[in-house]
């Protein structure tokens, strides 16, 4: 993986800052890691999960992390996206130091920057979809009524029309999924973030999942970063970053 000298502060950083884009432009940069760690454990239990991680990702790009279950995948995406906080290094999102921000303000971070999609989903199980969906427009203090309305609207952007009354028990795997990413996408987050979507899913729904995601929501104001060891969705990557034993290993260009 390519090295450079990186910035010594946050001010440092533009927002505006360009490397080349996955179609041959120029790309904003979203997500830049800087000497990331984190351990777990002390003394002979100490595990180290990171290790001083360099990492970027751009706008308009789809990005995997790959790597074997323990590689440090999941602790290096929480640590990017505001919800595990590195021992070690720096988190630029979008020209923001997300570390150095205060705990309100970070929770604003993940609140308005993020939109994570967890492995389990974490749907609420007496929730119905539609209410499911629209937690994050209640938790940013938007009506009730305008909050349902839209998590519906996006209920059929991922094709679900005519579920938005159901539990999520009621669900095929494949729609739980779709419904987590409904919830993830209805605030418009700039960084979106899967981990591990297609883990539970046959291969055909999997593909299906991605296909869909980076068809219909990524474009050239969000950035998707999914973790997975699933290899039979790689031909949908931009870019696909290897990691093993908490180090990124190599980079590749997708294949699509």
């Amino acid at each position: 993986m390519e090295q450079r000298t990186e910035p010594s502060s946050s001010e440092s950083v533009s927002p505006a800052e360009v490397r080349p884009g996955v179609a041959g432009g120029a790309a904003r940069e979203a997500i830049r890691a800087t000497g990331v760690a984190k351990s777990f454990g002390e003394g002979d239990a100490r595990k180290v999960a990171v290790d001083h991680v360099d990492f970027t990702a751009s706008f308009g790009e789809m990005l995997f992390i790959v790597g074997p279950s323990g590689s440090g995948k999941t602790t290096f995406l929480s640590m990017i996206s505001g919800i595990l906080r590195p021992d070690e290094g720096q988190v630029i999102v979008d020209g923001a130091d997300i570390w150095k921000l205060d705990a309100n303000h970070l929770a604003d971070f993940r609140l308005n920057k993020i939109g994570f999609v967890f492995q389990d989903f974490h749907l609420f199980p007496r929730l119905t979809t539609a209410e499911n969906v629209a937690i994050p427009l209640i938790l940013k203090d938007q009506e009730w009524s305008a909050s349902i309305t839209q998590a519906r609207a996006m209920l059929e952007v991922v094709g679900l029309h005519g579920k938005d009354e159901i539990l999520p028990v009621k669900l095929s795997g494949g729609e739980q999924q779709r419904v987590a990413i409904a919830r993830a996408i209805v605030g418009h987050p700039q960084i979106l973030i899967l981990d591990e979507p297609t883990a539970s899913l046959d291969g055909d729904t999997g593909r299906m999942i991605i296909s869909f995601v980076k068809e219909k929501i990524l474009n050239e104001k969000c950035c998707i970063v999914i973790v997975t060891h699933d290899a039979r969705i790689n031909e949908y990557a931009d870019r696909i970053v290897h990691m093993e034993d908490g180090h990124i290993t190599a980079t590749d260009e997708g294949t699509e």
